[in-house]
Protein backbone atom coordinates (compact mmCIF):
# COMPACT_ATOMS: atom_id res chain seq x y z
CA UNK A 1 0.00 0.00 0.00
CA UNK A 2 1.57 3.56 -0.84
CA UNK A 3 0.29 6.87 0.86
CA UNK A 4 -0.93 9.78 -1.54
CA UNK A 5 -1.65 12.64 0.16
CA UNK A 6 -4.90 11.48 2.03
CA UNK A 7 -5.21 8.72 0.21
CA UNK A 8 -3.94 5.18 0.36
CA UNK A 9 -3.31 3.10 -2.83
CA UNK A 10 -2.83 -0.21 -3.43
CA UNK A 11 0.27 -1.71 -5.29
CA UNK A 12 -0.27 -3.29 -8.55
CA UNK A 13 -0.05 -7.20 -8.80
CA UNK A 14 2.80 -6.51 -11.37
CA UNK A 15 4.98 -4.94 -9.14
CA UNK A 16 4.94 -8.04 -6.94
CA UNK A 17 5.40 -10.40 -9.94
CA UNK A 18 8.55 -8.89 -10.47
CA UNK A 19 9.89 -9.12 -6.78
CA UNK A 20 8.75 -12.52 -6.92
CA UNK A 21 10.96 -13.31 -9.67
CA UNK A 22 13.90 -11.69 -8.35
CA UNK A 23 13.97 -13.86 -5.28
CA UNK A 24 13.91 -16.70 -7.25
CA UNK A 25 16.48 -15.81 -9.70
CA UNK A 26 18.67 -15.42 -6.50
CA UNK A 27 18.28 -18.99 -5.73
CA UNK A 28 19.56 -20.06 -9.03
CA UNK A 29 23.56 -20.75 -9.53
CA UNK A 30 25.07 -19.42 -12.57
CA UNK A 31 27.99 -22.00 -13.34
CA UNK A 32 30.27 -22.02 -16.92
CA UNK A 33 28.24 -23.64 -20.30
CA UNK A 34 30.98 -25.19 -20.89
CA UNK A 35 30.42 -29.01 -19.72
CA UNK A 36 34.08 -29.76 -19.71
CA UNK A 37 35.12 -26.76 -17.82
CA UNK A 38 35.50 -28.48 -14.48
CA UNK A 39 36.83 -32.24 -15.43
CA UNK A 40 39.42 -30.57 -18.16
CA UNK A 41 40.41 -27.70 -15.40
CA UNK A 42 43.53 -28.17 -13.98
CA UNK A 43 43.79 -27.08 -10.36
CA UNK A 44 46.64 -26.70 -8.43
CA UNK A 45 47.52 -27.53 -5.09
CA UNK A 46 48.39 -25.23 -2.50
CA UNK A 47 52.12 -23.97 -2.30
CA UNK A 48 52.95 -25.43 -5.65
CA UNK A 49 55.17 -23.86 -7.63
CA UNK A 50 54.56 -22.15 -10.30
CA UNK A 51 56.22 -22.81 -14.11
CA UNK A 52 55.10 -19.97 -15.75
CA UNK A 53 58.69 -18.66 -15.30
CA UNK A 54 59.86 -21.63 -16.92
CA UNK A 55 57.52 -21.79 -20.10
CA UNK A 56 58.37 -18.22 -20.67
CA UNK A 57 62.22 -19.38 -20.34
CA UNK A 58 61.95 -21.73 -23.11
CA UNK A 59 59.63 -19.86 -25.34
CA UNK A 60 62.26 -17.70 -25.33
CA UNK A 61 65.38 -19.70 -25.64
CA UNK A 62 63.47 -21.40 -28.72
CA UNK A 63 62.84 -18.34 -30.88
CA UNK A 64 66.56 -17.06 -30.19
CA UNK A 65 67.77 -20.66 -31.45
CA UNK A 66 65.86 -20.31 -34.66
CA UNK A 67 66.99 -16.41 -35.53
CA UNK A 68 70.23 -17.26 -35.31
CA UNK A 69 69.90 -20.61 -37.15
CA UNK A 70 68.47 -18.64 -39.68
CA UNK A 71 70.90 -16.02 -39.49
CA UNK A 72 73.97 -18.36 -39.78
CA UNK A 73 72.39 -19.74 -42.85
CA UNK A 74 72.01 -16.62 -44.30
CA UNK A 75 75.56 -15.99 -43.75
CA UNK A 76 76.89 -18.49 -45.77
CA UNK A 77 74.69 -18.35 -48.22
CA UNK A 78 76.02 -14.61 -49.08
CA UNK A 79 79.83 -16.25 -48.43
CA UNK A 80 79.15 -18.66 -51.14
CA UNK A 81 78.46 -15.82 -53.57
CA UNK A 82 81.77 -13.82 -53.27
CA UNK A 83 85.14 -14.69 -53.73
CA UNK A 84 87.29 -16.87 -50.87
CA UNK A 85 90.00 -15.25 -48.76
CA UNK A 86 91.98 -18.17 -51.07
CA UNK A 87 90.97 -16.97 -54.12
CA UNK A 88 91.57 -13.05 -52.99
CA UNK A 89 95.12 -13.89 -52.11
CA UNK A 90 96.04 -15.51 -54.96
CA UNK A 91 95.12 -12.33 -57.18
CA UNK A 92 98.15 -10.35 -58.23
CA UNK A 93 99.28 -8.45 -61.57
CA UNK A 94 102.73 -7.91 -63.10
CA UNK A 95 103.94 -4.44 -64.05
CA UNK A 96 106.98 -3.75 -66.72
CA UNK A 97 108.88 -1.09 -64.54
CA UNK A 98 112.23 -1.07 -66.98
CA UNK A 99 110.60 2.03 -68.50
CA UNK A 100 110.17 4.25 -65.34
CA UNK A 101 112.63 6.84 -65.08
CA UNK A 102 114.48 7.82 -62.19
CA UNK A 103 112.89 10.55 -59.71
CA UNK A 104 109.37 9.62 -61.48
CA UNK A 105 106.61 7.34 -60.24
CA UNK A 106 104.15 5.43 -61.79
CA UNK A 107 100.61 4.68 -61.31
CA UNK A 108 99.00 1.44 -61.49
CA UNK A 109 95.84 -0.17 -60.13
CA UNK A 110 96.00 -3.77 -58.44
CA UNK A 111 92.67 -5.17 -56.72
CA UNK A 112 90.84 -1.49 -57.67
CA UNK A 113 93.51 0.30 -55.27
CA UNK A 114 96.15 2.49 -57.00
CA UNK A 115 99.47 1.67 -56.13
CA UNK A 116 102.74 4.19 -56.14
CA UNK A 117 105.74 2.72 -57.74
CA UNK A 118 108.80 5.30 -57.23
CA UNK A 119 111.93 4.61 -58.78
CA UNK A 120 114.28 6.77 -56.49
CA UNK A 121 117.71 8.41 -57.57
CA UNK A 122 120.65 7.98 -55.54
CA UNK A 123 120.18 11.39 -53.50
CA UNK A 124 117.05 10.32 -52.55
CA UNK A 125 118.08 7.00 -51.25
CA UNK A 126 120.43 8.79 -49.32
CA UNK A 127 118.39 11.01 -48.13
CA UNK A 128 115.77 9.00 -46.46
CA UNK A 129 117.94 6.61 -45.39
CA UNK A 130 119.70 9.20 -42.99
CA UNK A 131 116.12 10.41 -41.51
CA UNK A 132 116.25 9.85 -37.63
CA UNK A 133 113.28 8.31 -36.13
CA UNK A 134 112.81 10.29 -33.55
CA UNK A 135 111.38 13.25 -36.44
CA UNK A 136 108.90 10.20 -37.91
CA UNK A 137 105.45 9.90 -36.67
CA UNK A 138 105.04 5.99 -37.09
CA UNK A 139 108.75 5.41 -37.06
CA UNK A 140 110.26 2.62 -39.81
CA UNK A 141 113.41 2.58 -41.41
CA UNK A 142 113.67 3.35 -45.11
CA UNK A 143 115.70 0.03 -45.61
CA UNK A 144 112.94 -2.00 -43.72
CA UNK A 145 110.49 -0.44 -46.53
CA UNK A 146 112.05 -1.59 -49.62
CA UNK A 147 113.58 -4.39 -51.17
CA UNK A 148 115.51 -2.46 -53.43
CA UNK A 149 116.76 1.04 -52.55
CA UNK A 150 116.18 1.82 -55.98
CA UNK A 151 112.64 1.09 -56.19
CA UNK A 152 109.69 1.82 -53.33
CA UNK A 153 106.05 0.27 -53.97
CA UNK A 154 103.43 1.95 -51.45
CA UNK A 155 99.48 1.92 -52.04
CA UNK A 156 98.58 4.94 -53.23
CA UNK A 157 96.00 5.70 -50.31
CA UNK A 158 95.95 8.23 -47.50
CA UNK A 159 95.79 6.51 -44.28
CA UNK A 160 94.30 9.36 -42.93
CA UNK A 161 90.49 9.11 -44.27
CA UNK A 162 91.19 7.18 -47.49
CA UNK A 163 92.00 10.16 -50.24
CA UNK A 164 94.67 9.42 -53.01
CA UNK A 165 97.23 11.59 -52.42
CA UNK A 166 99.32 13.69 -55.20
CA UNK A 167 102.37 12.60 -55.69
CA UNK A 168 105.81 14.73 -56.13
CA UNK A 169 104.43 17.13 -53.93
CA UNK A 170 104.45 18.45 -50.29
CA UNK A 171 107.12 19.58 -47.91
CA UNK A 172 108.90 16.34 -48.71
CA UNK A 173 108.78 15.96 -52.34
CA UNK A 174 106.95 12.60 -51.92
CA UNK A 175 103.22 12.38 -51.72
CA UNK A 176 101.05 15.09 -50.48
CA UNK A 177 97.04 14.40 -49.39
CA UNK A 178 95.31 17.90 -50.37
CA UNK A 179 91.62 16.65 -48.50
CA UNK A 180 93.60 17.47 -44.83
CA UNK A 181 97.11 18.14 -45.68
CA UNK A 182 98.85 14.96 -44.44
CA UNK A 183 102.83 14.81 -46.03
CA UNK A 184 104.49 11.97 -47.00
CA UNK A 185 108.00 12.15 -47.77
CA UNK A 186 110.16 10.01 -50.62
CA UNK A 187 110.08 6.78 -48.34
CA UNK A 188 105.90 6.92 -48.14
CA UNK A 189 106.22 7.85 -44.56
CA UNK A 190 104.10 10.42 -43.00
CA UNK A 191 106.11 13.39 -41.81
CA UNK A 192 103.41 16.20 -41.51
CA UNK A 193 99.22 16.45 -40.97
CA UNK A 194 96.85 14.20 -39.56
CA UNK A 195 97.55 11.00 -41.25
CA UNK A 196 98.74 8.73 -38.13
CA UNK A 197 100.15 5.78 -39.78
CA UNK A 198 102.89 5.57 -42.94
CA UNK A 199 101.65 4.81 -46.87
CA UNK A 200 101.21 0.81 -46.79
CA UNK A 201 103.41 -1.75 -48.15
CA UNK A 202 101.47 -4.20 -50.37
CA UNK A 203 102.90 -7.65 -50.91
CA UNK A 204 105.44 -7.54 -54.05
CA UNK A 205 108.16 -9.09 -55.30
CA UNK A 206 110.88 -7.17 -58.29
CA UNK A 207 112.45 -9.74 -60.76
CA UNK A 208 114.53 -8.82 -63.77
CA UNK A 209 112.62 -4.91 -64.56
CA UNK A 210 108.86 -6.93 -63.66
CA UNK A 211 107.33 -6.10 -60.69
CA UNK A 212 104.91 -8.74 -59.94
CA UNK A 213 102.26 -7.28 -56.40
CA UNK A 214 100.07 -9.89 -54.88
Amino acid sequence: MLRFGSRLLKTPTATRGVQTRFASYQNVGFGSTDGSFEKDRLVKAAGEENTREFTYFALGGARFVYASSVRLALIKFVSTMSASADVLALASAEFDISGIAEGTTLTVKWRGKPVFIRHRTADEVAREAGVAMSALKDAQADSDRTQDPEWLIVLGICTHLGCVPISGAGDYNGWFCPCHGSHYDVSGRIRKGPAPLNLEIPPYTLTDGKLVVG
